[in-house]
């Protein structure tokens, strides 16, 4: 379900050039963003560059496909 917010122009521009490098949208940029920053204020004791960090390697395990040996 998508729902229309507004948000600083500054912010969207950012998320745009971002979201290019990074392979998503600006939407998923700025949703990105949103978990890390929620994921940061509820463990303040965590480095952000440390909950990324976590993000990704999630992401990777859910997106890695099991690997099957051949015999």
């Amino acid at each position: 379900m998508s729902t229309v917010i507004r948000i600083d122009s500054a912010l969207l521009e950012k998320a745009k050039k971002v979201s290019r490098v990074e392979a998503r949208t600006p939407s998923q940029q700025i949703a990105y963003w949103a978990k890390i920053g929620k994921a940061a204020l509820e463990n303040p004791d965590l480095p952000v560059e440390f909950i990324r960090d976590l993000m990704l390697i999630r992401a990777e395990k859910n997106a890695a496909e099991p690997f099957e040996f051949k015999i």
